[in-house]
């Protein structure tokens, strides 16, 4: 592996198709980085699965088995340090990070989220979307801060919601989206060609 090559890791909780976007990514040479390690809080995981089937190492850590979420938290900063990674990306992690992680990647940690943020964050995105009668939801890329969903944008991708839909529909539509953003986000940031000014991200076309 070349030294100066951009390493990834992925937080996983579910069955991992962003996770599988980002994989096919890179054995696609769209995007240049190496998936160091997919870390997962629950041990069957599809995600844990999907990754290990293209020789990915993976790690579950268990939180049962530390007293509170800031001792689990110590052990995943220590685990991502020694995989000297350059960027986290969460997909479909279902643990909220604490301070300690936040902190010792600041900016080196990104997720996405199922709406055009900051309209409804959180859980359920989809079915929120769809019960306050929008025209309109999507995708967002963002960085992850100490809130829910409230981090800096760095991409979106708009969808349509039509009048059939439902929360299963709809969220059908909005995850084909983020399994072409992510992999592009990721690609910015690898490249440079971002930049993070407070709350605003400016970018290039690529």
């Amino acid at each position: 592996m070349p030294l100066n090559i951009f390493k990834l890791a992925v937080l996983v909780s579910g069955r991992g198709s962003n996770l599988q976007a980002i994989i096919d990514s890179i054995d696609q040479e769209e995007l240049d980085a190496h998936l160091s390690i997919v870390i997962s809080n629950t041990k069957d995981a599809m995600a844990l699965k999907r990754a290990e089937k293209h020789g990915i190492k993976t790690i579950f850590i268990d939180p049962s088995t530390y007293l509170n979420s800031k001792e689990y938290d110590k052990a995943l900063v220590l685990k991502l340090k020694e995989f000297s990674i350059d960027l986290i990306c969460l997909a479909g992690y279902m643990r909220v990070l604490g301070e300690e992680v936040i902190q010792t990647f600041e900016k080196k940690i990104i997720n996405i989220h199922p709406s055009l943020l900051p309209a409804f964050p959180g859980l359920n995105a989809q079915k929120q979307a769809i019960n306050h009668g929008v025209k309109f939801s999507g995708c967002t890329v963002h960085f992850v801060d100490s809130g829910v969903d409230s981090g800096p944008i760095i991409l979106q991708t708009v969808v349509p919601v039509y009048d059939s839909d439902d929360e299963k529909s709809l969220s059908k539509r909005i995850l084909e989206q983020e399994h072409y953003l992510y992999p592009k986000a990721i690609k910015m940031i690898q490249e440079n060609k971002i930049r993070l000014n407070g709350r605003t991200v400016t970018s290039k076309i690529i």
